[in-house]
């Protein structure tokens, strides 16, 4: 099947993170493989650029569109369910990317016929938490693009650079252990990501400079295609093992994400794992793993099985729209709001709590107690905000 109008929905395209460069990878497949994809994200960016300058249109108001679509593909309840309301009678994938996120749990919508999981963490929450079909939903694991991350250069006897690479990775007590850790085995270690303000848009440059990573998703699925050694890090306070050949088969499928990690740790526990972790440095098993990842997660097929899949799901609504009840929609549309709005409550009652438990709050608090120190106070804070 070849000219299929492609919706690909998403909340934002603004940083270089694992779900954006995905949509963009798929869009990109679909193009080449003859459809015409059309992303809409409610905001976007510097990502939106780069995927328009593939020739991608890229929306942020439905209005844009001047045609119907044979299919949306979402990313993010929200935006997802704003296609699916505004184009009537077309049917629609909904991929679910993260465990945690608030955006990424599923709306059950009858012409979602199907849930692709990114990994078995996510497939579980989507069939256990957000009650969808088993029989519905399909695990497609991350994949990386196997030419456009060559291999380096053979691994050296020991590590002598280091990175951590990821967009949730700051200066803290946790990133300064990691530092310690590496720096008593003589390992620079530099950071990348969006919040050291330093993200960049040709990673598989950048990786070809360090001997390990600390990473995790797909960031850990391109340092083992490039040939680094990896250990599994969150960026914060979980950290895994150092990824070893015989362990690839399992952790791809679990996207190299908090399944494959520990406990949350401590800096001092954390600087403890870490050095534990590197010692187990062998670049001969590094090669392995290499080997295994660019056999087993190349981008091509795992490409192809997603545009198969949006074939079938277009020919599978033609063959059985004729008995699907479109008064069912409102029912379901009045239960993803309901979901929507407790969630926004529970969101509003975590900010009420951390604001009454703010430093500021608790300055307040103290203050109230001396009321003429208040009264003397108030004119100064009015100059000073002015």
């Amino acid at each position: 099947m070849t000219g299929l109008r492609v919706l690909i929905t998403c909340e934002t395209l603004n940083a270089r993170g694992g779900t954006e460069l995905y949509i963009r990878d798929v869009a990109l497949s679909l193009l080449r493989l003859g459809h015409t994809p059309v992303i809409y994200a409610i905001c976007p960016g510097e990502v939106a650029a780069d995927i328009r300058n593939m020739t991608i249109p890229v929306i942020d108001s439905l209005g844009s569109l001047a045609f119907t679509p044979d299919l949306i593909y979402g990313q993010h309840h929200l935006p997802t369910m704003i296609a699916l309301q505004h184009c009537a009678d077309v049917p629609a994938v909904y991929v679910c990317h993260d465990w945690y996120g608030h955006n990424a749990f599923a709306p059950a919508f009858p012409r979602i016929l199907r849930f692709v999981a990114v990994d078995v963490t996510c497939r579980d929450r989507l069939i256990c938490e957000d009650g969808i079909e088993e029989a519905r939903v399909l695990v497609l694991p991350n994949s990386v693009d196997i030419n456009r991350f060559g291999r380096r250069p053979p691994l050296p006897a020991r590590p002598r650079r280091a990175l951590v690479f990821g967009n949730y990775t700051r200066e803290n007590p946790h990133l300064a252990a990691l530092r310690a850790a590496c720096a008593k085995r003589d390992i620079e270690l530099d950071v990348v990501g969006e919040l050291m303000n330093n993200a960049v848009s040709n990673p598989e440059e950048t990786l070809k400079h360090y001997d390990l990573v600390f990473a995790k998703g797909r960031a850990a699925l391109e340092a083992l295609a490039v040939g680094a050694a990896v250990i599994v890090y969150s960026g914060i306070r979980f950290l895994g093992p150092m990824i070893r050949a015989e362990d690839i088969e399992r952790l791809i499928p679990l996207n190299f994400g908090i399944r494959a990690m520990g406990d949350a740790l401590s800096p001092e526990e954390l600087a403890q794992r870490a050095a534990h972790e590197i010692d187990r440095y062998d670049p001969l098993d590094a090669a392995r793993a290499t080997d295994l990842v660019r056999a087993q997660a190349g981008q091509a097929v795992a490409m192809q099985t997603i545009v198969e899949m949006c074939e079938g799901v277009v020919v599978e609504y033609e063959q059985t729209k004729a008995g699907f009840d479109p008064r069912k929609e409102g029912p379901a549309t009045a239960a993803y709001l309901a979901r929507l709005q407790a969630q926004h409550m529970r969101l509003l009652q975590q900010h009420q709590q951390s604001v009454q438990h703010s430093t500021a709050a608790r300055l307040h608090k103290r203050l109230k107690r001396f009321p003429r120190l208040v009264s003397a106070l108030r004119p100064l804070a009015r100059t000073l905000v002015r």
